[in-house]
């Protein structure tokens, strides 16, 4: 009984062991996709009332997009994060995951869509829904890309 309880023990610790080398693993290939120089930068402004947003988008060898996103929104704490995500088409799907204010012990992840017309990115307004945890567009659901508040114009990136 004693042999066997040891042996569960051991399997389950070399099991253990095993997701942690996977998880190392996962995270070093995040690090690679962000150290990775980007093939062009762009960025955006959009103006709307008293709301500001500011928009980097670095697009990848590989098609994918990253870059950084401020939302500095009348009356509420200005939002700092990251976008990831790719273009299908003419529509940008990205993850924006972000800090409110100073406080930065709770990250927050939203998805986005902006669509490129021209030179300018709309950042469309769609039904949301969430599932374990994570939030996402609702498949097959519109996304409205008419009646929004946000449109990006090109600006001058400027570093800080």
């Amino acid at each position: 009984m004693k042999n066997l309880a040891l042996s569960c023990l051991l399997l389950a610790c070399i099991g253990l062991q095993g997701c942690k080398k996977n998880e190392t693993l996962k995270s070093g290939e995040a690090t690679k996709v962000q150290a990775e120089k980007p093939i062009s930068v762009q960025c955006y402004k959009a103006l709307y009332e008293q709301d500001t947003l500011e928009l980097k988008i670095n697009t990848l060898k590989n098609g994918k997009i990253t870059g950084d996103m401020v939302m500095k929104i009348l009356d509420m704490p200005k939002k700092v994060g990251k976008i990831a995500g790719e273009f299908r088409g003419d529509t940008l799907f990205a993850s924006y995951t972000f800090i409110q204010g100073s406080y930065d012990k709770i990250t927050y992840k939203n998805p986005m869509a902006f669509l490129k017309r021209g030179n300018e990115l709309i950042l469309g307004n769609g039904k949301l829904e969430t599932t374990l945890g994570a939030t996402n567009f609702i498949k097959g659901a519109p996304i409205d890309f008419e009646r929004v508040k946000y449109k990006f114009s090109t600006a001058d990136c400027v570093d800080k």
